[in-house]
């Protein structure tokens, strides 16, 4: 009999199919189908598929008995109950390393179009508009780039980051061994060194506007900020005052606080570019976030290690 598992985020049928081979999938990707499906299959269920976002309280944690396996699809796992979980035993995984160059690669899509201006250059061109109208945008090499959080994804930013030749800077809690980019103990200093600080923290309490407005205004007028972490770090209304006062250059942001919904506060203004929390999302990189979640929870139910433990 297949262990009983359920799904609370939306997957395409592919991956569902490929999951369903191991395991007796509840699909309940909306709150209204999360509900009845916990109410109903409680009992039973043995595993969840959520993700950082989505997460998993610890009132439901308490509602599904013989709950003994959770997974985050990606990397981030700050709305998950953790210390709930580890109270009963719950064996918790995420798919760190899975999505990693996907989201590296956004992150400086993001950079490329806001420090471009290629948006608004788009817009322009359709318009019938000539470069002799509009200003000149900076070149982006040669330049200093800070990346706060030097994880796999940051990691993977600053080794993009050489190919443009920047120089690069970050800032952990701790020092990471064998880093080669300069080391800063606070993001204040971080940002006023840097031309351009790319974020790629985990979210969660600890880093809950992280980049406010001292940071924003240590960036300085010609800096740029780009958000592939979670919304939460940045204090949207701090970054809107920001960019209207041109205390900042311009802003790239594939998350925000105010998810599923766009951020109001920034989505008049010119020098921001949006994308919807898809920086980690490719055909490669969800079947190998997919994939990765199979090889852990089989693991798990076969009695061996799982691959990537929280």
């Amino acid at each position: 009999m297949k262990p009983s598992l359920l799904v609370l985020i939306p997957l395409d049928g592919g991956s569902l199919a490929d999951i369903s081979a191991s395991f007796d999938l509840i699909h309940a990707p909306t709150p209204t189908q999360r509900t009845e499906a916990i109410a109903r299959h409680g009992e039973t269920i043995r595993a969840v598929l959520t993700n950082g976002t989505t997460g998993l309280t610890a009132a439901e944690f308490d509602r599904l008995a013989q709950l003994e396996f959770v997974s985050a699809l990606g990397a981030g796992y700050e709305n998950i109950a953790v210390d709930h979980a580890r109270a009963r035993g719950i064996v918790l995984v995420n798919g760190a390393g899975a999505n990693d160059d996907c989201v590296a690669d956004h992150a400086f899509a993001l950079l490329l179009a806001v420090v471009r201006d290629v948006p608004q250059r788009d817009l322009a061109t359709r318009n019938g508009v000539w470069r002799d109208a509009l200003p000149m945008r900076p070149t982006v090499s040669g330049k200093r780039l800070g990346v706060v959080g030097l994880g796999n994804i940051g990691e993977k930013v600053a080794r993009r980051a050489a190919g443009f030749d920047l120089e690069t800077g970050y800032h952990n809690r701790q020092p990471r061994i064998g880093a080669t980019s300069r080391y800063f103990e606070s993001v204040l200093a971080l940002a006023h060194w840097s031309d351009y600080l790319i974020v790629a923290t985990p979210g969660g309490a600890s880093t809950r506007h992280l980049i406010d407005r001292a940071v924003l205004d240590a960036l300085g007028p010609t800096g740029f900020l780009v958000n592939v972490a979670r919304g939460s770090v940045v204090d949207t209304a701090a970054l809107a005052a920001a960019l209207k006062a041109g205390a900042i250059a311009g802003a790239g942001l594939d998350v925000y606080e105010s998810e599923p919904h766009p951020p109001e506060a920034l989505i008049a203004l010119p020098n921001v570019v949006l994308t919807p929390h898809v920086a980690g999302t490719s055909p490669e990189s969800i079947a190998a976030t997919v994939r990765n979640f199979i090889d852990n929870a089989t693991r798990h139910f076969a009695g061996e290690p799982v691959l990537t433990p929280i």
